[in-house]
Formats: C-alpha cells, structure tokens, sequence
C-alpha cells in the first residue's frame, strides 16, 4: 500500500526557494506558496510565487525552506 506524502507548507507560506536549474535563474528573497500540486515521486510540489517576477514556479519541496 502507498504511503500519501503530506506538504509541509500550506498556501500562503512564505519560503526561500533554492533553484536547481541555472537555465532560468530564480530571483533572490521570499517566494508565497500559491498551490498545492500533487507529489513528484517521493517529493511533495507547489507552485511558488516571488514578488519580484511576473510568472510564478514549480519547485519541489526539497527545494524550498522556511523563511
């Protein structure tokens, strides 16, 4: 039987975003978690939003830390 992953920050969380991919860097400072998405393997996901960019990110949990 599959084991749910459960996401540690519900919307509306502030979060530090650490990008992994350098085509597209990421703009520095907090980001707003703006959707629950579902899990990427063994990795819960969200859709992240910063101030600061016009489009809002895909990141997965590993990527991200409280701020």
């Amino acid at each position: 039987m599959e084991r749910a992953l459960k996401h540690k920050f519900p919307i509306g969380t502030r979060v530090l975003f650490t990008a992994s991919n350098v085509a597209r860097p990421a703009a520095t400072g907090t980001y707003e978690v703006i959707r629950l998405l579902p899990t990427d393997g063994d990795d819960c996901q969200y859709r992240i939003k910063s101030s600061t960019e016009a489009f809002e990110r895909v990141a997965k949990e590993s990527q991200l830390a409280p701020s």
